[in-house]
């Protein structure tokens, strides 16, 4: 309530973008005073952060509601920050995310990169599927140039709409002098995430987002940066893996151990038509007998199987548990299920030797 009356949610959403603007205020003057800004483009791929409800307090809301322009338009102070022009991808809600988008993104973002005009690219995304898309294409994006994707977990008409903030912070990150080289990285709640080390952990939570095996790369407030460290594995300018426009990916299924687990589905799965298999195993990447078995006879027939984990934290060590050597797996090490499965699908566009795939885990 001001001055005696209540306030509308378009009211209450334009006081909250000042109350940032005031915040940033002195800080966005001494950038515009500096050098020049860089030049940004925004992709847009819809998501919660283009999602719309019809009252700004349900939970239930639709995604990829908002095109670019109206993303761009809510938030002016991130046009003080750097140059900005919006390209609208997609406007999905990310469990739709596919690989059409995907190759659609990453063509275009090397388009942009190579560009000398270009300084960094910011893309607007769903968090259900975000950090898949993030190490996606922190394997096949040929750039140092900051490549920066930011989400919401609140629609924009939410009271108290978290996208806003996080837009303008995942801007300061792109257009941070240090910046490049940090990889292809995601920026929510004030956290910069390295794309190989984030995982969604909260299904509600505005702070969802956790980098729990190696941590954060640095932290941003109101645009300002700082930055902890570097990237874990290859990434961007040093990987070996590329797509195009035309690149077909390989079916690659998750299975997850359980209980009483038998063979069943790993067979299924192959006779559908995958080429690949990630096991989200219970414990260090493990699973039942009969599991194992079905899994090694699929892998004897040249079927890539990659042990990884459903538990939240920790790596899947080769032959700790399970003689990769004699089964011919792969240990997942560090990535989690849906992280295998993306290094597996570009890794198999290459090869289906296990020596060289289990290298690529290693290595990226």
């Amino acid at each position: 309530m001001v001055g005696g009356y209540l306030l509308s949610r378009s009211a209450r959403l334009a006081l909250a973008l000042t109350l940032v603007a005031g915040s940033a205020s002195a800080q966005m003057e001494n950038r515009e005073a500096a050098n020049g800004l860089p030049n940004v483009v925004v992709l847009a791929t819809g998501g919660t952060i283009a999602g719309a409800a019809a009252s700004d307090v349900q939970a239930g809301y639709s995604s990829g509601q908002v095109g670019v322009e109206q993303l761009l338009a809510a938030v002016p102070q991130a046009k003080k920050l750097a140059h900005l022009r919006g390209e609208q991808i997609s406007n999905i809600g990310s469990q739709d995310m596919n690989d059409q988008v995907w190759l659609k993104l990453a063509t275009r973002i090397n388009e942009l990169v190579a560009k000398p005009d270009v300084s960094a690219v910011v893309i607007t995304h769903g968090t259900d599927t975000i950090e898949e898309t993030a190490y996606f294409l922190n394997l096949v994006v040929h750039s140092k140039k900051p490549v920066v994707l930011t989400a919401s977990m609140r629609p924009s008409t939410a009271l108290s709409a978290d996208g806003p903030l996080n837009f303008y912070n995942a801007v300061g990150v792109a257009g941070n002098a240090q910046a490049p080289g940090h990889g292809v990285m995601v920026v929510v709640n004030d956290w910069i995430h390295g794309a190989a080390s984030l995982t969604k952990t909260s299904t509600t939570a505005v702070q969802t987002f956790m980098s729990p095996l190696s941590g954060l790369l640095g932290t941003v407030a109101y645009g300002d940066v700082e930055w902890y460290r570097l990237p874990i594995g290859k990434n961007t300018s040093q990987s070996e893996f590329s797509v195009d426009a035309n690149t077909v990916l390989p079916r690659v299924d998750i299975i997850m151990a359980t209980e009483n687990m038998d063979g069943a589905l790993i067979d299924a799965a192959v006779a559908a038509g995958a080429k690949g298999l990630v096991i989200a195993g219970v414990g260090n990447g493990n699973m039942t007998k009969s599991a194992l078995d079905a899994l090694a006879a699929q892998a004897k027939k040249g079927i890539v199987c990659v042990r990884s984990s459903r538990v939240a934290t920790g790596q899947v060590g080769r032959n700790v548990e399970v003689n990769d050597d004699k089964d011919g797996f792969v240990a997942s090490l560090g990535l989690n299920p849906q992280k295998a499965r993306v290094l597996l699908r570009l890794a198999l566009l290459k090869t289906n030797d296990v020596k060289t795939i289990q290298r690529y885990f290693d290595e990226y």
